[in-house]
């Protein structure tokens, strides 16, 4: 199975031969916007297809963050754009009314002529909420909203979590053993530190593409101390998610990977003393003693950060996981056994699904 077609956002199947013309093309837009995954934040990721009689005369999807939205490049693809004033342009989220980084899509759409408009589902953002379908219907043109709106809440999930429940979208991943151990007994003074791994290399590189299609990712000061991980896509091409990670007093010295400076890292920390500080790290001050996990929510959120995996430690991902502030669990299980080590999370929820990689055996769970 190829590391592409492992999607756990890919979690409803349609049946083809059921779809409306409009769901159809709908279903393509949603097709296409996931070509933004990963790069367009905080902006969101969204598909535009452009239909004259029944055949599809142009296509866009969202570019890197600061580019142009998915309507503009739909409609600059057009070659005819004579065409224009007799089409439907579809798309999956509602069109911009507000000037951003680019003019309003709602008023492109005005401009080229297009007389109709058919929308996955509103968008949730105060600077739009309804206002880019009330603009279209108010130069005239004819507005359906609603069409595959489950499957497009499912595609937008990080945008809406962020702008709806103002905080990111909160994965959690860990790998464990055969009997439950996310990591073996840690070495006494004096023991070489040997290397070990839970899977294998196929799992190891599809956290790689994970790590390219969310914002953040955030660690313990254990998982750091222990394991000195990157947290970069030393296998996978993208953009590198922001490090965050949790130092309650600045534990994590500069020789350590995650203090490189290669990618954009904040340190959450009760330290106030800035000469304890790096160059070229964020440092984030934060109360330990109070709600640390809401806290992080909240911090990430000022950040514009919209989608955090978290990839340990077992204390850290535990507490996520009690304070219920997670939305999706990406759990690998390998073959190998510890015997005895630090034990995996306890969690439960809607498993969305399980797939096989080689032997390893991931499951998707969901905390609706």
């Amino acid at each position: 199975m190829s590391i592409n077609n492992l999607d756990p956002n890919n979690s409803m199947p349609l049946h083809l031969d059921a779809l409306s013309t409009d769901e159809t093309y709908m279903l393509r837009c949603l097709q296409i916007a996931k070509n933004g995954l990963g790069t367009t934040a905080p902006n969101p990721m969204v598909g535009a297809v452009i239909v004259h009689n029944d055949k599809i005369i142009g296509e866009g999807f969202t570019s890197a963050y600061g580019g142009s939205h998915a309507e503009v490049n739909a409609i600059n693809s057009v070659t005819d754009a004579s065409l224009l004033k007799s089409s439907t342009i579809y798309v999956t989220l509602e069109p911009c009314s507000h000037h951003g980084k680019t003019p309003p899509c709602a008023d492109l759409i005005i401009k080229m002529g297009i007389p109709k408009v058919v929308i996955g589902l509103k968008d949730p953002h105060e600077k739009v909420a309804g206002n880019g379908i009330k603009k279209l219907e108010a130069a005239g043109c004819i507005v359906k909203v609603g069409i595959l709106q489950k499957e497009c809440e499912e595609h937008h999930k990080r945008f809406l979590t962020f702008f709806t429940k103002k905080r990111p979208y909160l994965i959690l991943k860990w790998a464990e053993t055969a009997d439950g151990f996310i990591a073996p007994e840690p070495i006494k003074r004096g023991e070489e530190k040997k290397p070990y791994w839970i899977t294998n290399t196929k799992s190891r590189q599809l956290v790689h593409k994970w790590r390219s299609e969310e914002a953040g990712i955030l660690v313990g000061t254990n998982t750091v101390l222990a394991d000195n991980p990157q947290l970069n896509l030393r296998d996978w091409a993208g953009k590198a998610p922001t490090r965050i990670v949790i130092d309650r007093r600045l534990k994590i010295t500069k020789d350590f990977h995650v203090l490189d400076g290669k990618q954009n890292t904040i340190i959450c920390t009760e330290i106030t003393d800035r000469n304890n500080y790096i160059d070229g790290v964020t440092y984030k001050v934060l109360n330990f003693i109070a709600n640390l996990p809401q806290q992080l929510f909240t911090l990430m959120y000022e950040e514009q950060i919209q989608s955090v995996i978290i990839e340990g430690g077992a204390q850290t991902l535990q507490s996520f996981i009690d304070a219920n502030l997670w939305d999706e669990a990406r759990i690998f299980k390998g073959t190998n056994r510890f015997s005895k080590g630090i034990a995996a999370p306890k969690i439960s929820g809607r498993k969305l699904k399980q797939i096989q990689i080689l032997t390893d055996q991931l499951t998707i769970i969901r905390n609706d």
